[in-house]
Protein backbone atom coordinates (compact mmCIF):
# COMPACT_ATOMS: atom_id res chain seq x y z
CA UNK A 1 0.00 0.00 0.00
CA UNK A 2 2.85 2.39 0.76
CA UNK A 3 4.37 1.96 -2.72
CA UNK A 4 1.58 3.94 -4.38
CA UNK A 5 2.55 5.54 -7.70
CA UNK A 6 2.00 9.29 -7.68
CA UNK A 7 1.40 11.16 -10.91
CA UNK A 8 2.86 14.32 -9.37
CA UNK A 9 4.18 15.67 -6.12
CA UNK A 10 1.81 18.64 -5.79
CA UNK A 11 -1.60 18.90 -7.40
CA UNK A 12 -2.99 22.45 -7.63
CA UNK A 13 -6.73 22.84 -8.17
CA UNK A 14 -7.50 26.14 -9.87
CA UNK A 15 -5.91 27.87 -12.85
CA UNK A 16 -6.45 31.46 -11.77
CA UNK A 17 -3.56 33.76 -10.95
CA UNK A 18 -3.14 32.45 -7.38
CA UNK A 19 -3.03 28.79 -8.43
CA UNK A 20 -0.60 29.50 -11.26
CA UNK A 21 1.58 31.70 -9.04
CA UNK A 22 1.71 28.84 -6.53
CA UNK A 23 2.82 26.39 -9.21
CA UNK A 24 5.43 28.91 -10.38
CA UNK A 25 6.72 29.41 -6.81
CA UNK A 26 6.94 25.68 -6.06
CA UNK A 27 9.07 24.90 -9.10
CA UNK A 28 11.39 27.81 -8.31
CA UNK A 29 11.77 26.99 -4.64
CA UNK A 30 12.22 23.27 -5.24
CA UNK A 31 13.36 22.50 -8.79
CA UNK A 32 12.42 19.00 -9.84
CA UNK A 33 9.14 19.02 -7.89
CA UNK A 34 6.44 17.64 -10.16
CA UNK A 35 3.43 19.98 -10.23
CA UNK A 36 0.12 19.48 -12.01
CA UNK A 37 -2.60 22.15 -12.23
CA UNK A 38 -6.23 21.20 -12.85
CA UNK A 39 -8.50 23.94 -14.22
CA UNK A 40 -12.10 23.22 -15.14
CA UNK A 41 -12.28 25.93 -17.80
CA UNK A 42 -10.69 25.71 -21.26
CA UNK A 43 -8.06 28.29 -20.39
CA UNK A 44 -6.55 30.18 -17.45
CA UNK A 45 -7.92 33.19 -15.57
CA UNK A 46 -11.56 32.85 -16.66
CA UNK A 47 -13.14 34.07 -13.42
CA UNK A 48 -11.86 36.52 -10.75
CA UNK A 49 -8.46 36.99 -12.41
CA UNK A 50 -9.83 37.88 -15.82
CA UNK A 51 -12.89 39.84 -14.71
CA UNK A 52 -11.50 42.65 -12.56
CA UNK A 53 -10.38 46.23 -13.15
CA UNK A 54 -6.75 45.28 -13.80
CA UNK A 55 -5.52 47.47 -10.94
CA UNK A 56 -2.18 46.92 -9.23
CA UNK A 57 -3.27 47.99 -5.74
CA UNK A 58 -0.91 49.93 -3.49
CA UNK A 59 -2.03 48.31 -0.22
CA UNK A 60 -3.26 51.54 1.38
CA UNK A 61 -6.66 50.17 2.45
CA UNK A 62 -5.59 47.17 4.47
CA UNK A 63 -5.04 46.77 8.19
CA UNK A 64 -1.35 47.22 9.08
CA UNK A 65 0.31 43.87 9.69
CA UNK A 66 -2.40 41.90 7.86
CA UNK A 67 -1.55 39.54 5.01
CA UNK A 68 -3.40 41.85 2.62
CA UNK A 69 -1.32 44.84 3.66
CA UNK A 70 2.03 43.06 3.60
CA UNK A 71 1.42 41.07 0.43
CA UNK A 72 -0.22 43.91 -1.52
CA UNK A 73 2.60 46.38 -0.82
CA UNK A 74 5.24 43.78 -1.65
CA UNK A 75 3.21 42.30 -4.49
CA UNK A 76 2.61 45.62 -6.24
CA UNK A 77 6.35 46.22 -6.63
CA UNK A 78 6.92 42.62 -7.70
CA UNK A 79 4.05 42.71 -10.20
CA UNK A 80 5.45 45.81 -11.89
CA UNK A 81 8.87 44.12 -12.09
CA UNK A 82 7.33 40.86 -13.42
CA UNK A 83 5.39 42.72 -16.12
CA UNK A 84 8.50 44.66 -17.16
CA UNK A 85 10.60 41.49 -17.27
CA UNK A 86 8.13 39.61 -19.46
CA UNK A 87 6.99 42.59 -21.55
CA UNK A 88 3.40 42.50 -20.27
CA UNK A 89 1.28 45.62 -20.70
CA UNK A 90 1.38 47.70 -17.52
CA UNK A 91 1.75 51.24 -16.21
CA UNK A 92 2.33 52.84 -12.81
CA UNK A 93 -0.39 55.50 -12.98
CA UNK A 94 -1.00 56.54 -9.38
CA UNK A 95 -4.56 57.11 -8.23
CA UNK A 96 -6.78 59.58 -6.40
CA UNK A 97 -9.02 58.71 -3.46
CA UNK A 98 -11.57 61.51 -3.29
CA UNK A 99 -13.83 62.67 -0.47
CA UNK A 100 -17.02 64.25 -1.81
CA UNK A 101 -18.80 64.82 1.54
CA UNK A 102 -17.61 66.29 4.84
CA UNK A 103 -18.51 63.08 6.66
CA UNK A 104 -15.84 61.28 4.59
CA UNK A 105 -12.98 63.56 5.62
CA UNK A 106 -12.10 61.70 8.86
CA UNK A 107 -12.01 58.42 6.92
CA UNK A 108 -9.80 60.00 4.26
CA UNK A 109 -7.39 61.19 6.96
CA UNK A 110 -7.42 57.71 8.51
CA UNK A 111 -6.39 56.31 5.13
CA UNK A 112 -3.43 58.68 5.06
CA UNK A 113 -2.31 57.35 8.44
CA UNK A 114 -2.90 53.75 7.40
CA UNK A 115 -0.94 54.25 4.19
CA UNK A 116 2.01 55.63 6.12
CA UNK A 117 1.86 52.73 8.58
CA UNK A 118 1.98 50.38 5.60
CA UNK A 119 5.02 52.20 4.19
CA UNK A 120 3.15 53.88 1.32
CA UNK A 121 3.90 57.46 0.29
CA UNK A 122 0.74 59.55 -0.07
CA UNK A 123 0.14 63.19 -0.95
CA UNK A 124 -2.79 65.04 0.61
CA UNK A 125 -4.69 67.35 -1.75
CA UNK A 126 -7.14 70.18 -1.26
CA UNK A 127 -10.15 70.68 -3.51
CA UNK A 128 -8.28 72.93 -5.96
CA UNK A 129 -5.34 70.52 -6.26
CA UNK A 130 -7.51 67.64 -7.46
CA UNK A 131 -7.67 69.27 -10.90
CA UNK A 132 -3.89 68.92 -11.28
CA UNK A 133 -4.47 65.18 -11.70
CA UNK A 134 -8.10 64.96 -12.84
CA UNK A 135 -9.61 68.17 -14.27
CA UNK A 136 -13.15 66.74 -14.46
CA UNK A 137 -13.22 65.26 -10.95
CA UNK A 138 -14.75 67.19 -8.06
CA UNK A 139 -14.27 66.70 -4.33
CA UNK A 140 -13.61 68.39 -1.01
CA UNK A 141 -10.21 66.74 -0.56
CA UNK A 142 -8.24 63.81 -1.89
CA UNK A 143 -5.09 61.81 -1.49
CA UNK A 144 -2.77 60.78 -4.29
CA UNK A 145 -1.18 57.33 -4.08
CA UNK A 146 1.73 57.13 -6.48
CA UNK A 147 2.44 53.37 -6.42
CA UNK A 148 -0.93 52.23 -7.81
CA UNK A 149 -0.84 50.89 -11.36
CA UNK A 150 -2.62 48.83 -14.00
CA UNK A 151 -1.74 45.70 -15.93
CA UNK A 152 -3.17 42.81 -17.94
CA UNK A 153 -3.65 40.04 -15.36
CA UNK A 154 -4.73 37.48 -17.94
CA UNK A 155 -1.37 37.85 -19.66
CA UNK A 156 0.35 37.61 -16.27
CA UNK A 157 -1.50 34.35 -15.55
CA UNK A 158 -0.57 32.89 -18.92
CA UNK A 159 3.07 33.82 -18.40
CA UNK A 160 3.06 32.21 -14.95
CA UNK A 161 1.59 29.05 -16.46
CA UNK A 162 4.28 28.90 -19.15
CA UNK A 163 7.14 29.76 -16.80
CA UNK A 164 6.10 27.36 -14.04
CA UNK A 165 7.06 24.22 -15.92
CA UNK A 166 3.94 22.60 -14.42
CA UNK A 167 1.63 20.29 -16.32
CA UNK A 168 -1.55 22.31 -16.84
CA UNK A 169 -4.73 20.42 -17.64
CA UNK A 170 -7.63 22.54 -18.83
CA UNK A 171 -11.20 21.27 -19.00
CA UNK A 172 -10.48 19.20 -15.88
CA UNK A 173 -13.30 19.72 -13.37
CA UNK A 174 -12.71 18.02 -10.02
CA UNK A 175 -15.67 15.92 -8.85
CA UNK A 176 -14.18 13.66 -6.19
CA UNK A 177 -11.18 13.65 -3.86
CA UNK A 178 -9.98 10.60 -1.92
CA UNK A 179 -7.42 11.30 0.79
CA UNK A 180 -5.48 8.57 2.55
CA UNK A 181 -3.27 9.45 5.54
CA UNK A 182 0.35 8.72 4.74
CA UNK A 183 -0.41 8.10 1.06
CA UNK A 184 -1.64 11.42 -0.32
CA UNK A 185 -4.66 12.27 -2.44
CA UNK A 186 -6.37 10.89 -5.51
CA UNK A 187 -8.51 13.30 -7.51
CA UNK A 188 -11.10 12.28 -10.08
CA UNK A 189 -12.19 14.70 -12.80
CA UNK A 190 -15.53 14.86 -14.59
CA UNK A 191 -14.13 13.05 -17.62
CA UNK A 192 -13.03 10.08 -15.49
CA UNK A 193 -9.33 10.84 -15.20
CA UNK A 194 -7.61 10.15 -11.87
CA UNK A 195 -4.57 12.11 -10.69
CA UNK A 196 -2.62 10.93 -7.65
CA UNK A 197 -0.45 13.36 -5.71
CA UNK A 198 1.50 13.54 -2.48
CA UNK A 199 -0.05 16.92 -1.63
CA UNK A 200 -3.03 18.98 -2.80
CA UNK A 201 -3.29 22.76 -3.02
CA UNK A 202 -6.79 24.20 -3.23
CA UNK A 203 -6.81 27.49 -5.15
CA UNK A 204 -10.30 27.00 -6.54
CA UNK A 205 -11.53 30.55 -5.86
CA UNK A 206 -15.30 30.60 -6.16
CA UNK A 207 -15.37 26.84 -5.49
CA UNK A 208 -12.68 26.68 -2.78
CA UNK A 209 -15.02 25.78 0.10
CA UNK A 210 -16.57 22.99 -1.98
CA UNK A 211 -13.12 21.58 -2.80
CA UNK A 212 -12.15 21.75 0.89
CA UNK A 213 -15.21 19.71 1.81
CA UNK A 214 -14.47 17.19 -0.97
CA UNK A 215 -11.07 16.76 0.65
CA UNK A 216 -12.76 16.03 3.98
CA UNK A 217 -11.76 19.28 5.69
CA UNK A 218 -14.24 21.66 7.31
CA UNK A 219 -13.33 25.12 5.99
CA UNK A 220 -15.33 26.92 8.70
CA UNK A 221 -16.61 29.42 6.13
CA UNK A 222 -18.72 29.59 3.02
CA UNK A 223 -18.14 31.47 -0.20
CA UNK A 224 -20.97 33.95 -0.71
CA UNK A 225 -20.64 35.26 -4.26
CA UNK A 226 -21.06 38.98 -4.95
CA UNK A 227 -21.42 40.16 -8.52
CA UNK A 228 -19.65 43.36 -9.48
CA UNK A 229 -21.26 45.11 -12.44
CA UNK A 230 -19.19 47.35 -14.69
CA UNK A 231 -19.72 49.91 -17.40
CA UNK A 232 -17.24 51.41 -19.83
CA UNK A 233 -17.06 55.16 -20.32
CA UNK A 234 -18.10 56.28 -23.80
CA UNK A 235 -16.06 59.47 -23.28
CA UNK A 236 -12.80 58.11 -21.82
CA UNK A 237 -11.19 61.54 -22.17
CA UNK A 238 -13.10 62.56 -19.01
CA UNK A 239 -10.69 60.50 -16.88
CA UNK A 240 -6.90 60.51 -17.01
CA UNK A 241 -6.13 57.70 -14.59
CA UNK A 242 -7.67 56.02 -11.54
CA UNK A 243 -10.25 57.69 -9.29
CA UNK A 244 -11.77 56.08 -6.17
CA UNK A 245 -14.28 57.16 -3.54
CA UNK A 246 -13.48 56.91 0.17
CA UNK A 247 -14.45 53.32 1.07
CA UNK A 248 -16.65 52.25 3.95
CA UNK A 249 -14.21 50.56 6.37
CA UNK A 250 -16.84 48.02 7.50
CA UNK A 251 -16.91 46.39 4.04
CA UNK A 252 -14.21 44.79 1.88
CA UNK A 253 -15.63 46.54 -1.21
CA UNK A 254 -14.05 49.75 -2.53
CA UNK A 255 -17.13 51.38 -4.08
CA UNK A 256 -17.81 52.52 -7.64
CA UNK A 257 -14.55 53.80 -9.10
CA UNK A 258 -13.04 54.87 -12.43
CA UNK A 259 -10.13 52.94 -13.90
CA UNK A 260 -8.28 53.69 -17.12
CA UNK A 261 -6.99 50.32 -18.32
CA UNK A 262 -3.94 49.35 -20.33
CA UNK A 263 -6.11 49.43 -23.48
CA UNK A 264 -6.96 53.11 -22.91
CA UNK A 265 -10.61 52.45 -22.07
CA UNK A 266 -12.16 53.50 -18.75
CA UNK A 267 -13.94 50.96 -16.56
CA UNK A 268 -16.64 52.29 -14.23
CA UNK A 269 -17.69 50.17 -11.25
CA UNK A 270 -18.17 47.77 -9.72
CA UNK A 271 -21.11 47.70 -7.38
CA UNK A 272 -21.59 44.59 -5.21
CA UNK A 273 -24.82 42.58 -5.29
CA UNK A 274 -25.45 38.97 -4.27
CA UNK A 275 -25.02 36.62 -7.22
CA UNK A 276 -27.53 33.80 -7.74
CA UNK A 277 -24.76 31.43 -8.80
CA UNK A 278 -21.07 31.07 -8.01
CA UNK A 279 -20.41 32.06 -11.60
CA UNK A 280 -23.52 34.20 -11.98
CA UNK A 281 -22.40 37.06 -14.19
CA UNK A 282 -25.94 38.35 -14.73
CA UNK A 283 -29.33 38.34 -13.01
CA UNK A 284 -30.50 35.67 -15.45
CA UNK A 285 -27.88 33.16 -14.29
CA UNK A 286 -29.36 31.07 -11.47
CA UNK A 287 -27.89 27.83 -10.17
CA UNK A 288 -30.12 26.25 -7.51
CA UNK A 289 -27.28 24.19 -6.04
CA UNK A 290 -25.15 27.31 -5.48
CA UNK A 291 -28.10 29.26 -4.14
CA UNK A 292 -28.89 26.46 -1.69
CA UNK A 293 -25.31 26.54 -0.40
CA UNK A 294 -25.62 30.26 0.29
CA UNK A 295 -29.11 30.16 1.82
CA UNK A 296 -28.21 27.12 3.93
CA UNK A 297 -25.30 28.93 5.55
CA UNK A 298 -26.25 30.73 8.82
CA UNK A 299 -23.59 33.35 8.17
CA UNK A 300 -25.33 34.52 4.99
CA UNK A 301 -28.50 35.35 6.94
CA UNK A 302 -26.55 37.00 9.77
CA UNK A 303 -24.65 39.10 7.22
CA UNK A 304 -27.89 40.13 5.49
CA UNK A 305 -29.49 41.22 8.77
CA UNK A 306 -26.43 43.21 9.74
CA UNK A 307 -25.83 44.97 6.41
CA UNK A 308 -29.23 45.17 4.71
CA UNK A 309 -29.12 48.96 4.30
CA UNK A 310 -25.80 48.79 2.46
CA UNK A 311 -27.09 45.90 0.36
CA UNK A 312 -30.28 47.76 -0.55
CA UNK A 313 -28.22 50.65 -1.93
CA UNK A 314 -26.09 48.31 -4.02
CA UNK A 315 -29.20 46.53 -5.32
CA UNK A 316 -30.78 49.84 -6.31
CA UNK A 317 -27.67 50.79 -8.31
CA UNK A 318 -27.79 47.39 -10.01
CA UNK A 319 -31.43 47.70 -11.08
CA UNK A 320 -31.37 51.41 -11.91
CA UNK A 321 -28.84 52.85 -14.35
CA UNK A 322 -29.89 56.29 -13.13
CA UNK A 323 -28.94 55.41 -9.55
CA UNK A 324 -25.60 54.01 -10.74
CA UNK A 325 -24.96 57.19 -12.76
CA UNK A 326 -25.73 59.31 -9.70
CA UNK A 327 -23.08 57.41 -7.73
CA UNK A 328 -20.52 58.07 -10.48
CA UNK A 329 -21.48 61.77 -10.71
CA UNK A 330 -20.46 62.28 -7.11
CA UNK A 331 -16.89 61.99 -8.43
CA UNK A 332 -17.37 62.92 -12.08
CA UNK A 333 -20.21 65.44 -12.47
CA UNK A 334 -19.96 65.58 -16.27
CA UNK A 335 -21.00 61.95 -16.73
CA UNK A 336 -24.45 61.11 -18.13
CA UNK A 337 -26.40 57.86 -18.43
CA UNK A 338 -25.56 57.79 -22.15
CA UNK A 339 -21.84 57.82 -21.26
CA UNK A 340 -22.13 54.44 -19.48
CA UNK A 341 -21.98 51.39 -21.74
CA UNK A 342 -22.61 47.98 -20.11
CA UNK A 343 -19.49 45.81 -19.80
CA UNK A 344 -18.66 42.32 -18.54
CA UNK A 345 -19.34 41.65 -14.87
CA UNK A 346 -17.19 39.85 -12.32
CA UNK A 347 -18.01 37.76 -9.26
CA UNK A 348 -16.08 38.17 -6.01
CA UNK A 349 -15.49 35.00 -3.98
CA UNK A 350 -16.13 36.44 -0.52
CA UNK A 351 -15.66 34.15 2.48
CA UNK A 352 -18.28 34.57 5.20
CA UNK A 353 -17.96 33.00 8.65
CA UNK A 354 -20.81 31.25 10.47
CA UNK A 355 -21.55 34.37 12.55
CA UNK A 356 -21.93 36.55 9.45
CA UNK A 357 -18.47 38.13 9.56
CA UNK A 358 -17.04 38.94 6.13
CA UNK A 359 -13.46 37.66 6.21
CA UNK A 360 -11.33 40.77 5.62
CA UNK A 361 -7.92 39.15 5.14
CA UNK A 362 -6.47 36.41 3.00
CA UNK A 363 -7.29 33.07 4.60
CA UNK A 364 -5.04 30.03 4.16
CA UNK A 365 -5.57 26.82 6.13
CA UNK A 366 -3.99 23.40 6.12
CA UNK A 367 -5.24 19.85 6.44
CA UNK A 368 -3.66 16.44 6.04
CA UNK A 369 -1.82 16.42 2.69
CA UNK A 370 -3.59 19.68 1.79
CA UNK A 371 -3.32 23.47 1.77
CA UNK A 372 -6.52 25.46 1.21
CA UNK A 373 -6.67 29.09 0.03
CA UNK A 374 -10.12 30.02 1.36
CA UNK A 375 -10.30 33.79 0.92
CA UNK A 376 -8.36 35.47 -1.86
CA UNK A 377 -10.47 38.17 -3.51
CA UNK A 378 -9.04 41.60 -4.34
CA UNK A 379 -6.18 42.47 -3.93
CA UNK A 380 -5.15 38.85 -4.56
CA UNK A 381 -4.15 39.51 -8.17
CA UNK A 382 -1.82 42.30 -7.02
CA UNK A 383 -0.51 40.11 -4.21
CA UNK A 384 -0.39 36.88 -6.22
CA UNK A 385 3.39 36.48 -6.27
CA UNK A 386 3.85 36.70 -2.47
CA UNK A 387 0.69 34.64 -1.91
CA UNK A 388 2.05 31.99 -4.25
CA UNK A 389 5.33 31.83 -2.33
CA UNK A 390 3.52 31.45 0.99
CA UNK A 391 1.25 28.69 -0.30
CA UNK A 392 4.26 27.02 -1.94
CA UNK A 393 6.13 27.12 1.37
CA UNK A 394 3.27 25.37 3.10
CA UNK A 395 2.84 22.82 0.31
CA UNK A 396 6.54 21.93 0.40
CA UNK A 397 6.31 21.55 4.19
CA UNK A 398 3.45 19.09 3.64
CA UNK A 399 5.71 17.13 1.25
CA UNK A 400 8.52 17.11 3.79
CA UNK A 401 6.17 15.68 6.41
CA UNK A 402 5.41 12.80 4.08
Amino acid sequence: MRAVAHDCDVLVIGGGIVGLSTAYAITRAAPGTRVTVLEKERGPARHQTGRNSGVIHSGIYYRPGSLKARYAVRGAAEMVKFCAEYDIDHEVTGKLIVATERSELPRLHALVQRGRENGIAVRELGAAQIAEYEPEVRGLAAIHVGTTGICDYVKVARRLADASGAEIRYGAEVVRIDRRPGLGVAVRTADGQVVRARALVNCAGLQCDTVARLTGDDPGMRIVPFRGEYYTLARPELVRGLVYPVPDPTFPFLGVHLTRGVDGGVHVGPNAVPALAREGYGWGVVRPQDLALTLGWPGAWAMARRHWRYGAGELRRSLSKGAFTAAVRRLLPAVTEEDLVPAASGVRAQAVLRDGTLVDDFLIREGAHAVHVLNAPSPAATASLPIGREVARRALAVLAEG
